[in-house]
């Protein structure tokens, strides 16, 4: 089969990874299941996991990639007893740009079907989920400002906090985008390649604002900083403008931040949904009901409208970690895997 190989750890995600074609396909253990990967998600922290940011102790050849969805081929004798061969399924777990990858079957959840609006639910859905009921405190009129807004979990942060009937303020890169959030409900779109965020946040929030879900970092983390409401809260998911710098995080000036929290009686709060896994599996049953029953848009970005065309096969993961690291998307970046003639059990 074929899979993709951190080789050697770097930012530069296409320095790091390379494509195996002759892999051999692995076996379930007894509590594993056999999964033929149909969709596999891109995520912004694929670089960090490329240049081991998040486990020091593991060093090179490792399998990239870490979450996917597709249909179980094999399994062990304890995990039929849930699961059967012809089943759909998603997980979150390491190896997922690989045609076929071994999942613990207490990881996997199962689905009605294979579709790839599913995929979008499990790390970037239950992201926004579980983070904004943990840390936002979230209530009716509360003024929500969502960074990155029409990304993979910006889309789910948006459409949660109008549901908790807040008033939602979203930046994005595009006027295109602009009208996707309004589609999902966003009250304030700004385009932030022709708008000045941190004017119009001032000009129209006086007060500030009570929430910030985050995920860019740099100057961006700085406006919202400074548009803090008194006793606001500012969550931050991640600094994807600093994830393909080797050094990762910018510096701080503690000082300065401190004087500025201390200023409103505001509070930062960092969400890592690996720190929150006893809350997964409730997170994921709520947000699938939710899909299923048209409760909730879950864009899919398959890169259609990208100059090489559609993401098919694991060969365009790299185009696909491109393509989002320059804004592109609108939704989740998602890679379809075609059936391989070359890779049959």
């Amino acid at each position: 089969m074929k899979k993709l190989v951190v080789t050697k750890l770097s930012s530069n995600f296409r320095e790091a990874v390379a494509l195996r074609q002759d892999a051999p396909v692995p076996l379930p253990g007894d509590g594993d299941l056999l999964v033929r990967n149909r969709y596999v998600g891109i995520n912004a922290s694929d670089i960090n996991y490329s240049a081991g940011r998040y486990d020091t102790s593991v060093k090179p050849p490792f399998d990239a990639g870490f979450e996917g969805i597709g249909d179980v081929v094999a399994l062990g004798l304890s995990a039929s007893a849930r699961y059967a061969v012809g089943q759909a399924v998603a997980y979150m777990a390491p190896g997922s740009f690989a045609e076929y990858t071994v999942v613990p079957a207490k990881h996997a959840v199962l689905l009605p079907s294979v579709k790839p609006e599913f995929l979008t639910l499990m790390i970037s859905g239950t992201t926004a989920y579980i983070s904004l009921k943990e840390l936002g405190e979230l209530s009716e009129g509360k003024r929500v400002l969502v960074t990155a807004a029409s990304g993979g979990t910006g889309q789910f942060a948006v459409q949660l906090s109008k549901k908790a009937k807040c008033h939602v303020i979203g930046t994005c890169s595009s006027d295109e985008k602009a009208g996707f959030l309004k589609s999902i409900g966003c009250d304030h779109p700004i385009n932030y390649k022709t708008e000045n965020v941190g004017a119009i946040l001032k000009r129209d929030y006086p007060e500030g604002v009570d929430v910030v879900y985050e995920s860019v970092g740099g100057k961006m983390f700085d406006l919202a900083v400074n548009s803090l409401a008194t006793k606001g809260r500012l969550i931050v998911i991640g600094f994807i403008s600093g994830y393909q710098n080797p050094t990762g995080l910018q510096p701080v000036k503690g000082e300065m931040l401190v004087a500025k929290l201390l200023k409103k009686s505001a509070s930062i709060r960092g969400f890592f949904l690996n720190h929150y896994l006893s809350e997964y599996q409730m997170a994921m049953e709520h947000l699938l009901t939710m899909c299923e029953n048209g409760e909730l848009v879950c864009e899919v970005d398959l890169g259609d409208m990208s100059p090489e065309g559609k993401f098919t096969g694991l060969e365009s993961v790299f185009r696909a970690v491109d393509y989002m690291y320059m804004g592109k998307n609108t939704g989740k970046t998602v890679v379809e895997l075609p059936n391989s003639v070359n890779s049959k059990l």
